[in-house]
C-alpha cells in the first residue's frame, strides 16, 4: 500500500483540506456529457495551483536542511516559479529564479504582467537566461555561486518535478480516489495537463493502485508523446523507489499529444476556444499554457469518442494569472 510509506515523509500542511471535486452543470449540459472538475486551482497560496502540493514536500526538505534560499527556474510566466516565490516569502526565505522567454517576445504584457508581476511583489531575485536547455546544470551553477556568497540554497527543480515533489500528487491521487468513491459514480477517465511530469506521474501512480481501472490521460503541453512518455514513466519509477514500493501492475502512461502546438507557451485556436468556453459557461478560468490545452484535448476527445461511457474528471491545475500576460492572444 502506498499510503503507509507516504506518511513517513515530512511535509508542510499548506492545503489544510482537500480541494473540491465539483460537477460543471452548464458545461455538462452543453456537451451532453458530465464533466467534473478537481479544483487544484483553488489551493490557498498566491492565486492557487498544483505546484503547492509538490512544495509541501520540497519546502519541508529545504527547511530540514537549513536552507535560507529557494532557487528554481521556468518561463517568464511560470506558475511554478510564482508559487515557489510566494512560499519562500511566507517562510522567510530568499528566492532566486532563472527565467527564459520561450516566445522570444518583447510584448510588455508577457514580460511584465501576470506571473512576472507577482514575482516582483514576492521580492524574488530574477535572472534572465537565453534558454533553459540545461536547466539542471544552470541551477547547480547558481547554487555554487550562492554558496560562495554565504547563502544556503535549496534547488527546487522545474515544476517541482522530482520524486520528492511527485509525492504531493501521490497524496492528491489518494484524496481524489476518496472523493470519487463518495460520489458512487463510475468515471470514464481523469484528464490533466502533462508537462514537467510530476503531477501526472504522482497521480497516475496512486490511482493505478487504488482505482486501477480508471484511465489517467495526460495531454502534453510541450512535447510529443515519444518525448514525454519516458519523462512520466521514469519519474513514476523513481517515485515508487522513493516510497519503497513496486510500480503497480496496472500503472500505464497514457498521453495525447495533438494539442500542444505550435510550441510550449503559445496557445492555439483550440486552446483559446477552451478557455473562452469554460469562462462563458462556468465562470472558471483556465490558462493558455497548460489547462487550456488540456481542456482542448478533453473536448476534442469527447467529439472523437475517445472516452468510454461515464463522467470525466478534469484536473484543474491553475494558472489563471498568466491570462493577463496573454492579452493580445485572447
Amino acid at each position: 500500500m502506498i499510503k503507509q510509506p507516504l506518511d513517513r515523509f515530512n511535509r508542510l500542511d499548506l492545503l489544510g483540506q482537500p480541494t473540491p471535486l465539483e460537477k460543471l452543470e452548464r458545461l455538462s449540459t452543453w456537451l451532453g456529457r458530465d464533466i467534473y472538475l478537481k479544483r487544484d486551482d483553488l489551493t490557498p497560496l498566491a492565486m492557487g495551483g498544483n505546484k503547492l502540493r509538490k512544495l509541501e514536500y520540497l519546502a519541508a526538505d529545504a527547511l530540514a536542511q537549513g536552507a535560507d534560499t529557494l532557487i528554481t527556474a521556468g518561463a517568464l510566466q511560470s506558475n511554478h516559479v510564482r508559487q515557489t516565490a510566494a512560499l519562500a516569502a511566507r517562510l522567510g526565505l530568499g528566492c532566486v529564479a532563472l527565467l527564459e522567454n520561450p516566445l522570444g517576445t518583447d510584448d510588455s504584457n508577457y514580460t511584465g504582467n501576470g506571473n512576472r508581476l507577482l514575482l516582483d511583489l514576492f521580492d524574488t531575485k530574477v535572472e534572465l537566461v537565453d534558454n533553459l536547455d540545461n536547466a539542471d546544470e544552470q541551477l547547480a551553477a547558481l547554487a555554487v555561486r550562492l554558496r560562495s556568497n554565504g547563502k544556503k540554497p535549496y534547488l527546487v527543480p522545474i515544476g517541482g518535478s522530482n520524486a520528492l515533489g511527485a509525492l504531493g500528487y501521490v497524496r492528491a491521487g489518494l484524496e481524489l480516489a476518496e472523493q470519487i468513491k463518495d460520489t458512487g459514480l463510475q468515471f470514464a477517465a481523469v484528464v490533466l495537463a502533462s508537462g514537467s511530469a510530476g503531477t501526472h506521474s504522482g497521480l497516475a501512480l496512486a490511482l493505478s493502485e487504488v482505482l486501477p481501472q480508471l484511465p489517467v490521460i495526460g495531454v502534453t503541453v510541450s512535447r510529443s508523446e515519444e518525448d514525454q512518455r519516458p519523462k512520466v514513466q521514469g519519474l513514476a519509477e523513481r517515485t515508487a523507489d522513493l516510497l519503497g514500493v513496486k510500480l503497480p501492475e496496472n500503472f500505464k502512461v497514457q498521453l495525447w499529444d495533438e494539442y500542444f502546438g505550435p510550441r510550449y507557451g503559445e496557445p492555439n485556436a483550440g486552446t483559446l476556444a477552451a478557455v473562452k468556453l469554460l469562462a462563458s459557461q462556468e465562470g472558471v478560468l483556465l490558462d493558455p499554457v497548460y489547462t487550456g490545452k488540456a481542456m482542448a484535448g478533453l473536448l476534442d476527445g469527447i467529439g472523437r469518442q475517445r472516452f468510454d461511457d461515464g463522467p470525466i474528471i478534469f484536473l484543474h491545475t491553475g494558472g489563471a494569472p498568466a491570462l493577463f500576460a496573454y492579452k493580445d492572444f485572447l
